[in-house]
C-alpha cells in the first residue's frame, strides 16, 4: 500500500482507485495542481523542516507506464522528471527528487549542494528515501547506503542489515527490518522509544517525528508533537500511514483518511475522500 497516500509540508495527497489523485492544503499552491494526472500507482510529497516557514513543497507522482510527473516548487530542477522511464519507487524530499528505475539504479533531480544527490553509483537498490539534506536506499541484499549531510549522524545506517523499507527525516534516518522493528540513526526526539518498536508493519517520516503501523492496524507515533502529530493511539483498521512536516495521515482498510497535526492550510481535511485500498486494487 505504500504510495496511496502522501503528507508534504502545508499538503497531502491521495491515490484513488482510477488512477487519479486527490491534493489537500493550500488549494492554489502549485504543489497541489495534480488534478490532470492519470494512471498513477503511487504517489509521493516533498516535505520541509518546521523551521522552513516558506511552505514551499512539490508533488510527485509514480504512473502505471514508468514515467513520472511532478508539480510544485521547483527551484533546484526537482520537477525536472519529465524523460524519467522504467521507474519503480519514487521518492520526494526537500528540494529533491528520487526514484529507482527497474534494473536497481537510482535517478535523482534537484539540489546537489549537501551532497544528497550523489547516489549515480548505487546498484541493486528496492527502495530510496528523500529527507530534508541527505538520501537514503536500500539494497536487495537488505543492507542500506546513504549521502548528504551527516551532522547529526543521519547518514549513519553502515552497520544496518536486514532491512525491508527506510525513511529519511530532517535531522535522522528511520529503518524498517524484517522482524519489525525499527533503527534509527540520527537526532530524533523519542529516539529510545522508537527503538523499543517491536512487530512493525510499515513505518515513515515526519520531519521531527516517526510513525509505525502495526500489524493489528494501529500506529503508534513518537517524537515532536507540538501540532498534535502523535496523536494516533485511538486510529484503528489503518494499512497504510504517511508522515509530513507536521501532520500524520493513515489510511484505513475501508479507503477513508485519518489525519492529525497541524491543519493550517486544510492539509489535514481529509474526511471526505475514498482512496485505494487492497480490496479496490483486486476489483481494478
Amino acid at each position: 500500500m505504500s504510495g496511496v497516500i502522501a503528507a508534504g509540508r502545508r499538503h497531502s495527497l491521495g491515490l484513488r482507485p482510477d488512477g487519479t489523485v486527490l491534493a489537500s492544503g493550500a488549494p492554489r499552491s502549485p504543489e497541489s495542481q495534480v488534478g490532470a494526472w492519470r494512471e498513477v500507482v503511487a504517489v509521493t510529497a516533498g516535505s520541509v523542516h518546521a523551521a522552513d516557514n516558506t511552505g514551499r513543497s512539490h508533488s510527485v507522482g509514480l504512473l502505471a507506464d514508468g514515467t513520472v510527473a511532478a508539480a510544485g516548487w521547483n527551484e533546484d530542477g526537482q520537477c525536472e522528471v519529465g524523460d524519467w522511464s522504467d521507474v519503480v519507487v519514487a521518492a520526494a524530499g526537500w528540494r529533491r527528487t528520487l526514484a529507482v528505475r527497474r534494473d536497481g539504479t537510482v535517478l535523482v533531480a534537484g539540489r546537489r549542494a549537501e551532497g544528497a544527490c550523489d547516489v549515480e553509483g548505487w546498484r541493486d537498490v528496492v527502495d530510496v528515501s528523500a529527507g530534508d539534506w541527505h538520501s537514503v536506499a536500500v539494497h536487495a541484499d537488505g543492507t542500506a547506503s546513504a549521502t548528504g549531510s551527516d551532522r547529526r549522524g543521519q547518514c549513519g545506517v553502515a552497520g544496518w542489515s536486514d532491512l525491508t523499507a527506510v525513511s529519511a527525516g530532517y535531522l535522522h534516518t528511520l529503518g524498517l527490518t524484517d522482524d519489525g522493528r525499527v533503527l534509527v540513526a540520527g537526532e530524533l526526539p523519542a529516539h529510545e522509544q522508537v527503538g523499543e518498536w517491536r512487530g512493525v508493519r510499515a513505518m515513515t517520516s515526519g520531519s521531527r517525528h516517526a510513525v509505525a503501523l502495526l500489524a493489528d492496524g494501529t500506529v503508534l507515533a513518537a517524537g515532536d508533537d507540538s501540532a498534535g502529530q502523535c496523536r494516533t493511539g485511538s486510529w484503528r483498521d489503518v494499512v497504510a500511514v504517511a508522515a509530513g512536516s507536521r501532520h500524520t495521515l493513515g489510511l484505513r482498510a475501508d479507503g477513508t483518511v485519518v489525519a492529525a497535526g497541524g491543519d493550517e492550510h486544510g492539509q489535514c481535511r481529509v474526511g471526505p475522500w475514498r482512496l485505494r485500498t487492497p480490496e479496490t486494487d483486486q476489483t481494478d
